[in-house]
């Protein structure tokens, strides 16, 4: 109990509160074309000045009011979390909340760098976006000068430094990366690794997304299962957004989220932080909670906490589950560049 709050506290259909992403920075070093595209997110653009973001105190105490609602995994995310200044002191932080699974999500290409200092002050897993295999294609959907490479050098880096098994990232385009898809599987096979494909989904309102681009998870199984026989897992946990299909011949195992074609809001359990400290409590959201007001101006001991678990109570998003139906404003959606993925 904190302040008389139930410690699950849940939302209007049922779901409790279990999953806290955290942004702790705007900027990434990629311009990822689905996420942060060059024309919106370029040199013009201002990004948040540093006496705006949440300092990582007030992360902290956001974090520990989750974790006595109910949180028990917290990953931090960006823009491209790495570039946040001394990051580490953060995941140190975090990681003295008992039995709380911390990990982060990344592009790579800075994790040579920061790998074992990471693990050293308790982040337990990583997750890696690569979307190609190819140099070219590459390159064209990070919109950066990184190398393919730069990103499996990171991925090793995890692995040497103890956060596998990783988990790689591929969002899959119609058109562009889609007839990767059995080569990303084939790369990661027989390997600690598990490559999650991802549909292309409509987050933020810049991305220019457009549901003829979307390869639907079955497709993107048949494409893996065309070239290596592979069987659905039983997944206990419901809460996992990814469904898990494991090689028959015993090399690892694959999985696809399939937000656009077979939501899963039913399960959802995640709230959001962005940088400046707003809460989110759905990835397409349009307006959140300003907890920055309330950590920075007079407040009592159970305002926070009172904040967090009345705007979860009061929560019904189940956005990829209307998406079909929807006749509201698109275009107002918060980016995801500002609340992770």
């Amino acid at each position: 109990m904190t302040g008389g709050l139930p410690v699950a506290v849940r939302d209007r259909l049922g779901r409790p509160l279990r999953d806290l992403r955290i942004s702790v920075t705007d900027r990434c070093n990629f311009r990822c074309r689905y996420c942060m595209p060059r024309e919106t997110f370029g040199s013009e653009h201002a990004f948040l000045e540093r006496d705006a973001l949440l300092d990582f105190g007030e992360l902290k105490e956001i974090a520990s009011t989750a974790y006595e609602l109910g949180v028990r995994k917290i990953r931090l995310t960006g823009g491209e979390p790495l570039m946040r200044r001394d990051i580490c002191e953060l995941v140190a932080s975090l990681s003295s909340l008992p039995g709380l699974d911390l990990a982060m999500t990344s592009n790579g290409v800075l994790l040579p760098r920061y790998a074992e200092s990471l693990a050293a002050s308790g982040l337990r897993r990583v997750t890696v976006s690569l979307d190609s295999l190819e140099q070219a294609t590459f390159e064209a959907m990070s919109d950066s000068r990184y190398q393919v490479q730069d990103v499996l050098d990171g991925i090793a880096a995890a692995e040497r430094a103890g956060l596998g098994a990783v988990k790689i990232n591929m969002v899959v385009k119609r058109g562009v990366n889609d007839s990767e898809i059995a080569d990303m599987a084939a790369r990661f096979r027989d390997t600690p690794h598990i490559v999650r494909f991802i549909e292309y989904m409509d987050v933020g309102s810049t991305n220019g997304w457009d549901a003829s681009q979307v390869v639907p998870a079955s497709e993107i199984v048949d494409a893996v299962r065309s070239r290596f026989p592979a069987d659905a897992v039983d997944d206990l946990d419901r809460r996992a957004v990814a469904t898990r299909f494991r090689y028959r011949d015993g090399s690892g195992e694959f999985g696809v989220i399939s937000s656009v074609s077979k939501p899963f809001c039913s399960t959802c359990t995640r709230v959001r932080v962005s940088a400046e400290g707003t809460l989110y409590t759905c990835l397409f959201a349009s307006a959140g909670l300003d907890l920055r007001a309330i950590l920075r101006g007079h407040r009592t001991p159970g305002d926070l906490a009172a904040a967090l678990a009345g705007r979860w109570a009061s929560r019904d998003d189940r956005y990829s589950e209307s998406r079909g139906s929807l006749q509201a404003d698109r275009n107002n959606k918060i980016e995801m560049s500002y609340i992770g993925g």
